[in-house]
């Protein structure tokens, strides 16, 4: 099977294009090709980028079995281009989509296991946190916006966050134990969406939204 994974979440995104092999009882998935999203043209670059990774890998849409998608937090202009196009794509071929958080995607990514607390820079001296119980799968316990002093105060026995989030520092001068990893990609959204698809954890078109956690500005100061 055809699998197209689309991460537009970031400052940075791309597209991964993977296939499993169905004659192995394991059903293992390989990556073809990850193609990279430059920010800020999102919009207009996924589409022709899809395109063009499909073409050169001699395949055409009809043949995607099915999709993954990074459904936030993150940008929300850069969420609206990805899911949107997903959607599309989804319901015009009939095929299921799994939708994941880059938040689930630190949390498999940590090497600890049990009960841990994922965070993800949200500017504004806030952070997109997220905890999780891991070890047999990964099962998620809540998402929110926090500052700095509640993540540190948050239950969990590790912090794990990705480079970019300048807190490790301070998380250890308050004793929190601090566990670093990559920063998920579209590949990592491939891998992940993947088990979630074998599991039969889909959606379709219509129920798939985006996870913001943070409301817009719009939103915030909206007159009531």
């Amino acid at each position: 099977m055809i699998l197209l994974a689309i991460d537009t979440s970031g400052k940075d995104g791309g597209i991964t294009l993977a296939r499993s092999d169905e004659s192995r009882a394991s059903e293992a998935l390989s990556i073809s090709e990850t193609v990279p999203l430059e920010g800020g043209t999102f919009s207009a670059q996924l589409v022709p980028q899809v395109a063009g990774l499909l073409a050169k890998h001699g395949l055409t849409k009809n043949e995607i079995g099915a999709f993954a998608v990074v459904s936030g937090p993150g940008s929300f202009t850069g969420l609206r281009v990805g899911l949107a196009a997903v959607k599309a794509m989804a319901e015009i071929l009939e095929k299921p989509i799994a939708a994941v958080s880059r938040l689930e995607a630190v949390a498999l990514l940590a090497p600890a296991s049990g009960r841990l607390m994922t965070a993800l820079d949200a500017g504004r001296g806030e952070v997109y946190a997220g905890e999780y119980e891991t070890g047999d799968g990964v099962r998620m316990l809540g998402e929110r916006l926090l500052s700095l002093d509640e993540l540190f105060e948050a239950a969990g026995s590790a912090i794990v966050v990705t480079p970019e989030v300048k807190i490790a520092e301070g998380a250890r001068d308050r004793g929190r134990m601090v566990e670093l990893v990559v920063r998920p990609t579209s590949e990592h959204a491939a891998r992940f969406g993947w088990e979630k698809i074998r599991q039969g954890r889909t959606i379709s078109p219509e129920q798939l939204d985006a996870n913001y956690i943070r409301r817009s500005d719009a939103e915030i100061f909206a007159k009531t």
